[in-house]
């Protein structure tokens, strides 16, 4: 019996070491994600409060009136209320249908357009210049055009958000299908992909990358022409972020207004935020994410 306790009181002391160690790598773990949290959030809380500290010396500044440039404290007050009113989901709700619909509009023909432009040479010759200088057109210059040809309504902004965006989802594709190695091509071909299989598992992996900055600035294009349609499209039955924008204007509200475009600008951070982690899982699968850097 003695020299069953002996044989055991080791095996005890090493299981005890183990969960002990165990322990101590988790908290090392958590600490460590809690070093990376809070090396990515301070950065942006310092940005923040030197944005608020410099906005408030402007207010006391007495450069404009309180009625025209109210100070963060009403101005975020008045955010609290619009948070908790039907108007502001209201309003997203619209915004965000338009948003989704037009966007995927754009990718649709932005990812057929470059595919044709980075694959067929004819296209390329008549339509790669074009494609750069339509993207470089400013949005709001297609709204004149839109309203003759659709009047007030949800058409004219679906035009031009779609004529906004897909420009640049299509360059994006067009450089990511340029810069595939062509090593990397033959390779493909060698081992029996050919057509839809050649771009479905070769060149489209390869370029995805370049695909999603394209994606990313096509975005921002079409959340910029939809802020700009909704401002100059208003229509009185279908509430929006824009028409909301639009009526704090009038009203001279400007508590409300700023605590839209601010609205705005969280929901822009958002969606670069999804696009970023898409971007770091494309990285890190391709294993040029710097893991201990993250």
């Amino acid at each position: 019996m003695a020299s069953d306790t002996l044989s055991t009181a080791p095996r005890t002391d090493a299981e005890i070491s183990g969960l002990d160690a165990l322990e101590i790598a988790g908290r090392e773990k958590a600490s460590t994600r809690a070093n990376r949290i809070w090396a990515s959030t301070w950065p942006k809380a310092a940005a923040l409060a030197i944005a608020l500290g410099l906005w408030q010396l402007v207010v006391w500044s007495g450069w404009k009136d309180p009625w025209a440039l109210p100070g963060p404290v009403p101005v975020f007050t008045d955010l609290g209320h619009y948070l908790a009113s039907a108007a502001l989901w209201d309003g997203l709700a619209t915004t965000a249908r338009r948003a989704v619909v037009g966007f995927a509009a754009a990718v649709a023909v932005g990812l057929v357009l470059g595919l044709g432009v980075a694959r067929v040479r004819v296209l390329r010759a008549a339509l790669g210049s074009m494609i750069t200088a339509l993207q470089t057109m400013p949005s709001i210059a297609w709204f004149p055009l839109a309203i003759l040809l659709f009047q007030l309504t949800e058409q004219a902004i679906f035009f031009v958000v779609v004529l906004g965006a897909a420009p640049s989802v299509a360059n994006g594709v067009i450089h990511g299908v340029d810069y595939v190695p062509p090593l990397l091509v033959r390779a493909g071909r060698n081992i029996g992909a050919r057509g839809l299989n050649l771009y479905r598992y070769v060149i489209a992996p390869a370029a995805l990358p370049a695909i999603v900055a394209g994606l990313k600035q096509g975005w921002a294009f079409a959340w910029r022409s939809l802020m700009a349609g909704e401002l100059l499209v208003v229509i009185a039955e279908r509430t929006s972020i824009g028409a909301q924008l639009t009526y704090a204007r009038d009203f001279s509200d400007a508590p409300r207004l700023m605590a839209i475009m601010i609205v705005i600008l969280v929901v822009g951070l958002l969606v670069d935020a999804a696009f970023g982690a898409a971007d770091r899982a494309i990285r890190r699968r391709w294993g040029v994410l710097d893991q201990a850097g993250q």
